[in-house]
């Protein structure tokens, strides 16, 4: 079956500028125009917008699904089995956060009596599914699965209080750094200090700490755009200003 813009922006409930969008930047173009001058879509556009508005659920930017979609080893079976996963980490996710919002509804009506702890799981739990998504095959690569497990763990087991603690540390570690780095020097005070408050916000999630294993996620802050981009996004450097500061800290640079 053919489409229109118009019939087929109604069919997958977007509007008709969005698909002329779509053909302006090359992430979907018509099948053909016909002899009115119209866009016509067929299956294999009605099948890629399909895949592009599931990436766009996913939070996918339009740069990056180009990227992924115009890549010679893209695959599209492959591509919707990727979806189905994430949708499913997704629904478990909102499950876990729903069954919370229950609980706490049941707290609030008398019916239950509700621990802290237990006021937070939702939220912790989806900590720990969007780092596991993030960022869970390379550092379980890098320091195994039992280093990882116990680290989720110890977030699963954190009291209210010290998960305010280290929500806290977080910031200083950011506010400590952007201060540090307007020196230039990452063996100043304020730049270990800096090292300093990293290795204390680290022990809220490691269950031992190792020198070697600080250099080492210090190290992937850098070659990791995810991470260098947290750190970098006010100040350009900062994730390698953090490195050279943390290996001055544990010894390793002078």
């Amino acid at each position: 079956m053919e489409y229109t813009v118009q019939k087929l922006g109604k069919l997958a409930g977007i509007s008709t500028r969005t698909l002329r969008y779509y053909d302006e930047i090359g992430i979907l173009k018509p099948a053909r125009i016909n002899s009115s001058g119209y866009r016509i879509y067929g299956e294999a556009e009605v099948d890629r917008l399909q895949q592009i508005l599931f990436y766009r659920e996913l939070g996918v930017s339009l740069d990056r699904i180009k990227e992924i979609m115009t890549a010679p080893a893209f695959n599209g079976t492959i591509a919707l089995i990727e979806h189905r996963e994430q949708l499913l980490d997704k629904r478990r996710q909102l499950d876990v956060l729903i069954a919370n919002v229950e609980k706490t509804i049941a707290l609030h009506e008398g019916r239950i009596i509700m621990t802290d702890k237990e006021k937070f799981e939702g939220f912790k739990q989806k900590i720990i599914d969007d780092n596991e998504k993030k960022y869970g095959k390379e550092i379980r690569k890098k320091y195994g699965d039992d280093t990882v497990n116990k680290s989720n763990e110890k977030l699963k087991n954190m009291t209210q209080a010290e998960h305010e603690e280290v929500t806290r540390l977080a910031e200083e570690v950011i506010n400590t750094l952007t201060e540090a780095f307007q020196t230039g020097d990452p063996a100043s005070d304020i730049a270990q200090k800096a090292a300093d408050l990293h290795k204390k916000w680290l022990m809220f999630y490691w269950s031992e700490y190792s020198k070697e294993a600080h250099a080492g996620l210090a190290q992937m802050y850098v070659e990791d755009e995810r991470f260098k981009a947290y750190y970098d996004v006010k100040q350009p450097g900062a994730a390698e200003f953090l490195r050279d500061a943390i290996y001055i800290y544990i010894g390793m640079k002078k």
